[in-house]
């Protein structure tokens, strides 16, 4: 289901966005480089969330702060991409 989002933007900022979609761009029209960027930003935003996690859990094993896990890692996995 599609929704819309009407938006102001300054005048260097709908340049910015006319000088990238168009004739002779990746993007056929505004709305589709905007889609773009703001999909970008959020995987960059998912990228940083996941980072943080794997630099807390190295600081963890640093510190010793580890348990030894003795489950089935295969399976857990499993369950966790459905």
């Amino acid at each position: 289901m599609a929704n819309s989002l009407n938006l102001s933007l300054t005048d260097e900022l709908r340049s910015f966005i006319d000088q990238n979609s168009g004739d002779g761009t990746l993007y056929a029209t505004p709305s589709e480089f905007v889609r773009d960027v703001l999909r970008r930003h959020k995987a960059q935003q998912e990228a940083a969330e996941v980072r943080s996690a794997i630099v807390e859990g190295y600081q963890d094993a640093i510190a010793g702060r580890t348990t030894i896990f003795r489950g089935d890692l295969k399976s857990l996995l499993k369950k966790a991409k459905r």
